[in-house]
């Protein structure tokens, strides 16, 4: 049994001067159990009571190589005793560009940003000058950052989103300026003939779609077969840009991301999260035509987009995706532990469904194939929840929200996908 005495202590004290105790709504588990990690190193965190845990968050996605990973560090601490920011660029930052340019397809020019927010954002703007088009279409469940153009049909209870012919748009937040959901059209993913229908009654007017490859704050639930090309052929013949957020899946479930997983061919790709193993650095990228309007009439910029630790963080991760094993070492290990998983509900005679990939995936208990939000939502949450604490108590920490996949890095061992998986088989046993 872990002590939680100290964190409870903490989240008292953070409370009186952060809402809710902490700095991202998505890290508040709740009164009494939110913890507060104290270190990191490889695939372990310990919180402030000294409790150690097996790390399968990851930092919501972006540890690949692994905390403190020393390689990162020791590049990233060279740098900065060079210069922090400059208000120049460096050759650093050529030098990162063009290895992005090289490992992932589609990408022809490329400008950084801070976070996956600001990526999916500026992605939007250039996608409604290149058309001179302003709607938005956006698919139930996908989260494209905090934002108030996408933060629409995110988390919303799904009977909330209407009937599946015409949904309607559901703001994630008070605050968001009713006006844009007249910009914004929500539908199912996965959902192809409401796609095609969708595009033949609006596709003049849209100016982008933009989609996660599967969708990674809601199961990891993966596209249907056809569903991702058939975005692209229509976007083309309506004249819109596909936008490919792979700010969850870029450099995790292949080097050049969901684009070589699928050989698909965005106009535009936002990246974050592995780009840097936990440094602040994101991307947005694709074709020369239109990337190419940035700075002739189109504004894209700010202060910390060429911040030295996540261009140097950026830097060594990339280096060393492309010299070692590291994705093919994730994914042995990660179907180790699914296949594990998925034979420890078998024995107990559980149904359980699984979504996403060995680098980045979640299950559910249910009797039925997941392909959308509206399907997940008839799932046994609550089921799932307890299994989770059950197994945090025990050391072994996945996120404690249903919808966050599970992450992998390279720095997880076979010892802990084997502690992992003695753990569930004893925590699902007695379910």
């Amino acid at each position: 049994m872990k002590n939680f005495q100290k964190n409870a202590e903490l989240q008292k004290r953070a409370q009186k001067i952060f809402p809710l105790g902490v700095n991202s709504n998505f890290r508040y588990w709740g009164e009494g159990i939110t913890p507060y990690i104290q270190k990191a190193k490889g695939s372990h965190i310990w919180d402030v009571g000294g409790n150690e845990y097996i790390d399968y968050r990851m930092a919501f996605g972006p540890i690949i190589l692994g905390h403190a990973y020393d390689e990162v560090d020791d590049t990233v601490a060279a740098e900065i005793r060079n210069g922090l920011l400059a208000a120049m660029t460096t050759e650093l930052e050529v030098e990162v560009g063009e290895m992005l340019v090289e490992m992932c397809p589609a990408v022809e020019m490329v400008r950084f940003a801070c976070s996956g927010t600001e990526a999916t954002m500026h992605a939007i703007r250039v996608a409604r000058a290149y058309t001179g088009r302003e709607i938005i279409l956006k698919f139930e469940g996908n989260y494209h950052g905090f934002h108030d153009h996408t933060l629409w049909s995110t988390y919303a209870p799904a009977e909330a989103y209407g009937n599946s012919r015409s949904p309607i748009p559901v703001p994630a937040s008070s605050g968001i300026p009713k006006v844009l959901g007249e910009k914004i059209i929500t539908l199912p993913f996965n959902d192809l003939e409401g796609f095609d229908r969708a595009m033949r009654a609006y596709g003049h007017q849209i100016a982008a779609v933009i989609t996660e490859p599967c969708q990674g704050n809601c199961g990891a639930i993966l596209p249907v077969e056809g569903f991702l090309e058939l975005i692209r052929t229509r976007t083309r013949e309506y004249g819109s840009v596909m936008i490919l957020d792979e700010v969850k899946t870029g450099f995790r479930i292949a080097n050049g991301g969901a684009q070589a997983f699928y050989n698909l061919d965005p106009d535009i790709a936002t990246y974050a999260k592995a780009l840097g193993n936990g440094y602040p650095i994101a991307a947005l990228g694709g074709k020369r035509e239109v990337m190419g309007i940035i700075g002739h009439g189109v504004s894209q910029g700010g202060t910390y987009t060429n911040n030295k630790p996540g261009v140097a963080g950026a830097y060594a991760t990339l280096k060393l995706l492309r010299s070692m094993p590291i994705l093919d070492t994730i994914n042995q290990r990660g179907t180790r532990l699914m296949a594990g998983l998925k034979a420890a509900f078998e024995k107990k005679g559980l149904p359980v469904v699984f979504n996403g990939y060995p680098g980045m995936f979640c299950f559910a208990i249910s009797e039925h194939p997941i392909r959308n939000q509206r399907e997940w939502a008839n799932t046994d949450r609550e089921g799932y929840l307890r299994l989770m604490e059950a197994a945090i108590d025990q050391g072994v920490m996945p996120d404690y929200d249903p919808r966050e996949p599970w992450f992998l890095c390279y720095s997880h061992s076979d010892a802990d996908i084997d502690h992992t998986l003695e753990v569930f088989t004893d925590i699902i046993q007695k379910f």
